[in-house]
């Protein structure tokens, strides 16, 4: 049965530094929840904070309510999935897999049931009597996932579980952890780096820097509108450009930037005029000779990057500042470096955001 998991006002340090700084939040039953940062922001050792391998240093954790601060790992009911794998290597897949279940005593007859129903669920069954040191690395973790679900947690952690793996196998585990989740429902929470694991998977997710929660939502809502640089930058590609507000009416603003006046409608700051903005801009926003009424401007194509599905094009506009932008699907290319081209980026498409510290 799924649980909630809630963290309430959670704090770990080691020596001097914050791992994790007072962090409150709360996961659904069910959901799919991912901590996304970049290395040392303190995800890591949130998620061995919710598995009872650290103690927080200040905070309460509760799942479905009941206090968890004092209960030791074994006794909480979360099932674990390493970046390493942590297999016995001196033991089969089944007996891997058996292993948590002989732990907590149960009958043959029904351990054998649950292990064969775990392996059918990860599709490692006809692999049940091979030594797990014989298996590639996309079959030990889907292994590791098996142990990890076949006791039936009420949470499941995962800690980086694909990083170690190639991007095409990585694809298909991604796919696969999915969907194990969709006909499980097990609340389930994932710590990675990778944007496109927590975009593509996530019910929900929270950005991590500095032990702290920078944002947290949806991943469309933090894509489309991030609350500050970092997390533009960090959640997906993004051009910046610097200005200062200028004008403020009806919904939109106008920003005065060294390549000349923005004009953007994705306004969720409140601003002042004469604030220091950074604009952020998704490369796929970007059209090339639409002939648009606003935000038109006159690059020079610098770069062409062709990557098959797409095409990625580096422009400079005013002959200072860089941008890139990107077609999908391209056809023969008509465009060569050193072109002048027109490019115009839609006022929703420009996203303000307040520079931190800035007067």
């Amino acid at each position: 049965m799924s649980v909630a998991v809630e963290l309430d006002q959670i704090t770990k340090s080691f020596d001097t530094t914050f791992a994790v700084n007072n962090v409150s939040l709360t996961i659904e039953p069910g959901e799919l929840f991912f901590l996304l940062g970049p290395s040392g922001c303190g995800k890591s050792t949130l998620l061995r904070v919710i598995a009872g391998f650290y103690r927080p240093d200040a905070g309460i954790l509760r799942f479905d309510g009941a206090e968890m601060n004092s209960v030791p790992p074994h006794q909480r009911n979360t099932g674990m999935v390493f970046q390493n794998y942590a297999l016995w290597p001196h033991m089969t897949v089944e007996q891997n897999v058996d292993y948590g279940l002989k732990l907590r005593k149960l009958e043959k007859q029904e351990r054998q049931k649950k292990i064969d129903s775990v392996l059918d669920l990860v599709q490692m069954r006809e692999y049940h009597d091979r030594p797990v040191n014989t298996l590639s690395g996309g079959q030990q973790q889907r292994i590791a996932l098996a142990r990890a679900l076949v006791i039936e947690p009420s949470v499941l952690l995962l800690d980086e579980p694909l990083s170690n793996l190639d991007a095409a196998l990585r694809q298909n585990l991604r796919n696969e952890i999915r969907e194990i989740h969709s006909r499980t429902q097990i609340t389930t929470i994932y710590v990675t780096h990778d944007q496109v694991e927590a975009i593509s998977m996530a019910t929900r997710m929270a950005i991590m820097k500095d032990g702290v929660f920078v944002q947290t939502g949806a991943p469309r809502e933090v894509y489309q509108f991030p609350t500050d640089p970092f997390v533009a930058s960090f959640v997906g590609e993004t051009n910046f450009i610097t200005g200062n507000i200028q004008e403020i009416s009806n919904g939109s603003v106008m920003i005065d930037t060294p390549i000349g006046i923005l004009r953007s409608e994705c306004i969720y700051h409140d601003f002042t005029p004469g604030q220091e903005v950074s604009c952020s801009i998704r490369p796929e926003t970007i059209q090339l000779n639409q002939n648009d009424n606003v935000n038109q401007f006159d690059a020079t194509l610098s770069h062409i990057t062709y990557l098959g599905r797409v095409e990625e094009y580096e422009l400079m506009i005013a002959d200072q500042h860089s941008i890139r932008t990107v077609q999908y699907n391209p056809q023969t290319n008509l465009k060569s470096e050193g072109d002048i081209v027109n490019l115009s980026i839609p006022p929703q498409a420009i996203v303000p955001l307040p520079i931190e510290n800035a007067d």
